[in-house]
């Protein structure tokens, strides 16, 4: 079982990487990501909660359950559509609050919104007429389409932090297959209480040092922008319980585990 978690944890959290990447391609919208971020995530911050859940206490009605049989194979059409599900989620989200800060996201920091058009567009800027925008939060643009590359510094580290945090939850899920976080909470195993607080202390160290900031290409976050990393990074909870809550009404029909 603590195997499955692992596997579950890094493939769904890949899922979300890929789906992110998609998106931006789809839509033609800056990127939100660079190569040395996408590589601290996976190297480092993701590490260290994917060892933990080898810790993973044993389900509670382990032994009511048949055991699973030698021909069975570990990565079932089920499992594998419910990586996706939550994949799937990690991408909207990462995408979904860059999307946010250019369009929606009024902050004192006097950044200008714009329209989807016009980012979805970004690269025809130079052709626009009339298009301005506003130096913000230590950042002087030279040239108002220096917005969508070196003024999305922020949008980007909204993006990386909420892939960040939703991978902590994403761990979080990960103890059990089909117990709640109600009934499975996370301090069963403390080694992923510790490791959860290693990689966010990890990350805040590049969000708030500035020598790390110019390496990564980030900013630091106020409360008001944590607030909105975290807005976006909960939901992946929901859902995954609501999954759960799905395997549970379905578990042992016709003598087989739908977790399997």
């Amino acid at each position: 079982m603590n195997m499955k978690a692992f596997i579950r944890y890094l493939i769904s959290s890949n899922i979300g990487e890929v789906v992110s990447i998609f998106i931006t391609s789809m839509f033609g919208l800056p990127e939100a990501f660079t190569s040395i971020q996408l590589l601290w995530v996976n190297l480092v911050t993701d590490g260290p909660p994917a060892t933990a859940l080898g810790f993973n206490p044993p389900e509670e009605n382990i032994m009511k359950k048949p055991p699973r049989a030698n021909e069975d194979p570990l990565l079932t059409p089920w499992v594998i559509t419910r990586y996706f599900i939550i994949g799937t989620y990690v991408g909207i989200a990462t995408i979904g609050i860059f999307v946010y800060w250019y369009l929606y996201f009024a902050h004192p920091d006097g950044h200008s919104l714009v329209t989807w058009e016009q980012l979805t567009h970004w690269i025809d800027c130079e052709k626009w007429t009339d298009f301005k925008v506003n130096n913000f939060s230590g950042i002087d643009l030279t040239n108002a389409c220096d917005y969508f590359t070196h003024g999305k510094k922020k949008a980007a580290t909204l993006s990386l932090t909420v892939l960040v945090i939703i991978e902590m939850f994403n761990a979080m899920n990960a103890i059990s297959d089909e117990s709640s976080l109600l009934k499975m909470p996370p301090y069963k195993n403390k080694w992923l209480i510790i490791a959860i607080i290693f990689s966010v202390t990890l990350h805040c160290v590049i969000l708030y040092i500035p020598f790390f900031n110019n390496i990564f290409g980030i900013m630091p976050l106020d409360l008001s922008e944590w607030a909105l990393v975290i807005v976006f990074s909960f939901p992946v909870i929901i859902i995954d319980e609501l999954i759960k809550a799905y395997v549970r009404l379905t578990s042992n029909k016709g003598g087989k585990r739908k977790t399997d």
